[in-house]
């Protein structure tokens, strides 16, 4: 059961969309790695928009995602790929349908 997650926006700066995209592509291996992050998605909105949406067991769960790879290297390369700052948003999640 999934209980708590994150929606994360992303601007790419002009000229960096390509970039963000595979950063994002390339992200699933590092996530493939964490057993409580339960599902994850990189989505693209618009032209220079990205965002991830991921679920996790309890806040535990989401606080050790959001320290670890992923969220690392967003840091590391926000300056470098996006317009203003990740704009995360912790959210509770209501109902789901995972697969088993």
């Amino acid at each position: 059961m999934v209980r708590v997650g994150l929606l994360v926006r992303v601007h790419a700066k002009p000229g960096k969309e390509a970039e963000v995209a595979q950063f994002l592509t390339d992200a699933q291996a590092i996530v493939e790695q964490e057993p409580d992050t339960r599902a994850w998605f990189a989505v693209q909105f618009d032209a220079s928009t990205f965002g991830i949406f991921d679920v996790f067991p309890d806040d535990d769960g989401r606080k050790t995602h959001l320290t670890g790879g992923v969220g690392a290297a967003l840091g590391e390369r926000a300056d470098e790929l996006f317009t203003v700052s990740p704009a995360i948003e912790y959210v509770d999640i209501l109902a789901s349908k995972l697969p088993a």
